[in-house]
């Protein structure tokens, strides 16, 4: 009797679906633009695309991760890469107020709705974890444990949050063609009236982690929950030097008239504007995220322009996966080497002063409390063509040497050998040289066969973070290579 009655239950269902109805029997929109915006019909990664990424791990772990590992930089900046994160696809964070719609776009953008594996909404709190929607061989749910356990997954990192964030981590994984390209995170939607420790794991310190990896975010509003409070404020803050991969959603605007919407959408841009840190004002995506077609005597046409473009930003972000991992690479391995380069003067300062009677967790405690005083920042900046704007705080440095002592530490000059010359010429190699020629080659790649040049090209600027030309720091000499 059971299954009599949910076969007479489900009967209705695919009838309204077969129609092109909803459970309430309302219109659903037609999604073929999604398919061909984000062109879900083109084939696997090529052959060239998996050579380059392959090459641009092996640049990284022979010229990045030894310096990593030399100077502990992962203690210094707690952002630790790993191959599963280089290899990893997109991933698209999801951020907002509860209940404004973020669990529905994903559904949306999957063409879940009215199925079985369909993200659970409503009007009240509903998502209370962060799930991760990826792609896998069939459908199933994975635990935020096991996620953290397996070293293939960009997620292992997460263990430091403790056991009580990981009971609130769950990934999904199902065949589809979308998510063979991307993957998306829907989060917990903010709650202005709750405090922090109520949600038993640190909140923002996990929103960084996944701001920090994400390559796209959606911050979704939607025209009753328009207030800015104390921990949107500092989301917003935490996104900082992100700007460019911030797009803002006023969600569900088909259910305003077009003089309401005008209001509405001017309340929301004068809040925003003030917390992103640009010249230029933010561009807020205006449309309806979900399956049903948009309300009668609506602006029809500016929601699909709208959704249209914020799908051709999510395209642009998939298309340049390649390119957007060798940018973040190069960028991380200038931090890795002005880190070993301020290691290295702090050495240099602490060897000076050390005499033979001297205290050396004293001396030690002396150069870092008064950098400016040994000109440890000043040196870095006139000698290694440095940008200020890069240098990390000071302060960060007390706790860096407050658990690792300097006699830990060898000067860079130390840091060389015979067979494979020294840690700062191969990472300066690969900044300088190896990296923008990958990024070059990836981009002849995506160009198609090229034209027969001209003329040779001409070999590329200095860039940031090294130095070149006359007043520049002598480089470490190889010892065991002769002159």
């Amino acid at each position: 009797m059971k299954w009599l009655v949910s076969v007479c239950c489900l009967v209705p269902l695919l009838v309204l679906a077969s129609a092109g109805m909803d459970i309430e029997g309302r219109p659903l929109r037609d999604r073929t633009h999604i398919d061909e915006t984000l062109r879900l019909a083109t084939a696997e990664p090529s052959a060239e695309f998996s050579a380059a990424m392959k090459k641009l791990l092996s640049i990284y772990h022979s010229a990045i991760k030894p310096m990593e590992n030399a100077y502990k930089y992962n203690e210094m900046r707690q952002h630790q890469v790993s191959d599963g994160e280089i290899t990893s696809k997109p991933m698209v964070l999801f951020l907002g107020p509860w209940s404004v719609g973020k669990s529905s776009m994903i559904n949306y953008l999957l063409g879940l709705h009215s199925t079985s594996q369909e993200l659970y909404t409503g009007a009240e709190p509903t998502t209370s974890e962060y799930t991760v929607v990826m792609h896998g061989e069939k459908f199933r749910s994975v635990e935020g444990i096991v996620m953290a356990a397996d070293s293939s997954r960009s997620f292992s990192p997460l263990e430091k949050f403790g056991q009580g964030f990981l009971e609130k981590l769950v990934g999904i994984e199902m065949p589809h063609q979308l998510l063979e390209r991307v993957s998306f995170v829907d989060t917990p939607g903010i709650i202005e009236n709750r405090k922090q420790q109520e949600r038993g794991y640190p909140y923002n310190e996990v929103c960084q982690w996944f701001i920090d990896r994400a390559d796209l975010i959606f911050l979704v509003f939607d025209p009753t929950k328009l207030d800015v409070g104390l921990e949107l404020e500092m989301l917003f803050k935490q996104m900082k030097g992100r700007e460019s991969q911030i797009r803002i959603i006023l969600n569900k605007a088909d259910n305003l008239a077009t003089q309401d919407l005008m209001r509405v959408y001017g309340a929301l841009f004068w809040s925003m504007a003030p917390l992103i840190n640009v010249t230029e004002p933010p561009r807020v995506y205006v449309s309806s995220f979900w399956p049903q077609d948009y309300a009668p005597d609506t602006s029809r046409e500016l929601f699909m322009k709208e959704e249209t473009s914020l799908l051709e930003d999510l395209n642009e972000v998939i298309e340049n996966q390649l390119e957007n991992k060798i940018a973040f690479i190069r960028q991380h391995a200038i931090r890795v080497r002005i880190h070993a380069l301020l290691v290295d003067r702090y050495l240099r300062a602490y060897g000076e002063k050390l005499g033979w009677f001297s205290d050396p967790h004293q001396v030690s405690q002396d150069i870092v409390s008064d950098p400016d005083k040994h000109y440890i920042f000043k040196a870095i900046l006139a000698k290694t063509n440095v940008s200020k704007f890069d240098l990390p705080d000071k302060e960060a440095y007390q706790d860096f040497f407050g658990v690792n002592a300097m006699s830990a530490f060898k000067p860079l000059s130390q840091h060389c050998s015979w067979s494979g010359g020294c840690l700062l010429e191969r990472v300066e190699r690969a900044i300088t040289e190896d990296l923008p020629a990958l990024l070059g080659s990836v981009g002849r790649m995506s160009a198609g066969p090229a034209k027969p040049a001209a003329a040779a090209p001409t070999a590329p600027p200095p860039l940031p973070g090294t130095c070149e030309g006359p007043g520049c720091e002598e480089k470490p000499k190889n010892r065991w290579r002769r002159q």
